[in-house]
């Protein structure tokens, strides 16, 4: 049973710093240097030297340990090292792990970070080829054999019962796809900079697994993300205004698989973002309509969709209007389907600099912004808040 009461996390850390490498389809380099040079532009952001950090959070999925990280960036002792599970799910769990060490005096200053060549290397979308025997295993078995191999054959599962229980077409995930490459156009920084879509582009993509086409797929990127938070004491004194972690949370649902959760009650919705939800409201204060700015994950276009709904943006099966009607600037900076697929790292930088006020696609006046992590696998999301 997840947290029926606020928690006391809020408010007390805050993101210092953000930096990335350029988003490419072939670096050219090895995941440690992009790891490194990631978070030395974090912290040259944050103000801080590598002596200055005491901690380190990452994913599970990534090749850069922890302790070879910071002896490559020139970094001392660490007083705290954590690595979140569940792939994309941990985008905000690693921010959230960092506040929880800043928070109880396990560490002052913690570097979260991300960096892979997802493109030029190892490609999640090529699916299931090889796995090694495990407990979490035993799920997949029961798929596999039929031909549901992909996270994009996956998914198709949760978006075609999505479409039929609400009597919808495909074209309710194409306005994801044309808001979220809207965007990228105008980012410099984007993969499809200068590339906006149109729903006809998006209805004229070829299938990759009924109902979802290419174009509701996110993109393979090669690159690194870090974040460095701090205590809001000590964020106030660097050089950027902080962006306040008012809350943090994880979730996971009742029958939960790492995506492939057919056998729970109803394949319509996201129960793991719904306790993540709850959560993030109880303990911030706020609602749906307190938002600026939605930072959502955006690995398949349908998960948007839902997640508005898991949220209380809009009543189930409501989302494609709530988008098309654009109630909400969603994923300002493309998402990770136009600007880069960073394991949805990019996206908590995105609302940084909404708060920062200094984003490509700026938001007049953005003081709030909510962000999430993976879905379809046990996640997390985070709110963000100016300062005062």
């Amino acid at each position: 049973m997840s947290l029926r009461s606020a928690d006391g996390l809020g408010g007390r850390a805050a993101i210092a710093g953000i930096g990335a490498t350029e988003f490419s389809k072939d670096s050219g380099r090895s995941e440690l240097r992009l790891a490194v040079e990631a978070v030395r532009a974090a912290l040259d952001d944050a103000g801080l030297r590598p002596a200055d950090v005491d901690g380190m959070v990452t994913f599970t999925m990534d090749t850069n340990p922890e302790i070879t990280v910071a002896q490559a960036c020139g970094m001392g002792e660490l007083s705290f090292f954590s690595r979140v599970h569940y792939g994309g799910g941990a985008a905000c769990a690693t921010v959230l792990q960092a506040a929880l060490a800043v928070a109880t005096g396990m560490a002052e200053v913690v570097v979260c970070y991300r960096a892979f060549n997802e493109r030029s290397g190892r490609r999640f979308g090529a699916g299931v080829q090889h796995r090694e025997p495990s407990a979490e295993g035993v799920a997949l078995g029961w798929v596999l054999p039929f031909g549901l191999l992909t996270p994009a054959s996956w998914v198709a599962m949760a978006a075609q019962r999505y479409l039929h229980a609400y009597g919808l077409t495909p074209e309710a995930f194409g306005q994801v796809a044309v808001v979220d490459r809207r965007y990228a156009a105008t980012n410099p920084a984007a993969y499809f900079h200068g590339r906006p879509i149109t729903l006809a582009d998006h209805a004229a993509s070829r299938w990759i697994v009924e109902p979802l086409r290419l174009l509701d797929c996110c993109q393979e990127t090669d690159g690194g993300q870090a974040i460095v938070v701090t205590s809001l004491e000590r964020a106030r004194d660097l050089p950027h205004p902080p962006a306040v972690i008012a809350a943090a949370a994880q979730g996971a649902g009742r029958g939960q698989e790492q995506m492939t959760s057919f056998y729970r009650g109803d394949l319509s919705g996201l129960p793991e973002m719904g306790v993540v939800a709850r959560q993030l409201w109880r303990t911030s204060g706020l609602g749906p309509a307190d938002m600026d700015v939605g930072i959502l994950y955006d690995h398949f276009t349908p998960f948007v969709l839902m997640q508005l709904e898991e949220f209380g943006f809009c009543g189930k099966g409501e989302a494609a209007d709530f988008v098309a009607e654009e109630r909400l600037p969603l994923n300002t900076h493309g998402g990770q389907l136009g600007e880069a697929y960073l394991h949805g790292m990019n996206g908590t930088a995105e609302a940084v600099r909404q708060l920062r006020g200094t984003a490509a696609n700026q938001i007049p006046g953005a003081s709030r912004t909510l962000v999430t992590a993976g879905t379809g696998v046990p996640t997390s999301g985070l709110i963000l808040t100016a300062d005062g």
